[in-house]
């Protein structure tokens, strides 16, 4: 194996009306239109809450409190990825700041998931980048130990593959297999054409009883 220890996988990236389409929809709506799958747990939180971020997968697979790898990875990244990185929840040193954050930017990352800690988090907030972390700290890291790229990753109790749709905002994070890209998109329209619904049944005197036809005691 290279240096890198990059597994390379061949994945056809989706139609980015698609992706973007998602985005609109929302992490909540996916979520629960597809079988209530794939949801982050909820300690993965946006440094920026109006920031939506959706895109596919570049998984790392990192050492606690060693940032070598994500200088690698983001090598293996570009337009519209997001780097997805498993830093086994390490709350105790900073791994990305802001210096990753631009050259992220430069190529044309999406965005940013971290099972761990990020630093520098007002200047990331102010760049625009969608950044989702488990917590902050500034405490620096070692550039020492191999991690691993574009291999399979457990983030946020999630197993999440290389080219596996990724979808974040205020609500929380999802993750769509890359072979269900197109039914999950049919499967949340039509969940918001159906809450659409309720909605205007609402504004004529419907109860929420009535709609989900719950029983009154």
């Amino acid at each position: 194996m290279s240096l890198t220890q990059t597994v390379r996988t061949q994945t056809v990236r989706p139609d980015q009306n698609t992706l973007d389409r998602l985005g609109e929809l929302g992490a909540a709506t996916v979520y629960e239109a597809n079988g209530q799958c794939g949801a982050f747990d909820a300690g993965l939180k946006p440094l920026d809450p109006s920031r939506t971020l959706v895109g596919t997968a570049v998984t790392l697979d990192l050492p606690p409190a060693d940032n070598w790898y994500i200088h690698l990875a983001l090598l293996e990244a570009g337009p519209g990825d997001v780097l997805v990185v498993d830093a086994k929840g390490y709350l105790e040193a900073g791994p990305w700041g802001d210096v990753l954050t631009c050259a992220a930017q430069e190529r044309g990352l999406a965005g940013l998931v971290i099972d761990g800690a990020v630093r520098d988090s007002r200047d990331i907030i102010a760049s625009g980048f969608p950044v989702f972390t488990r917590g902050l700290s500034i405490k620096g890291t070692s550039k020492a130990v191999p991690g691993r790229i574009n291999v399979p990753v457990r983030v946020g109790g999630v197993r999440v593959e290389p080219g596996d749709i990724i979808l974040g905002d205020a609500d929380g994070l999802v993750r769509v297999p890359a072979h269900q890209t197109d039914e999950a998109l049919a499967a949340s329209e039509a969940r918001a054409a159906k809450e659409a619904g309720f909605r205007d049944r609402i504004r004529t005197g419907a109860s929420t009883l009535d709609l989900l036809g719950l029983p009154r005691p």
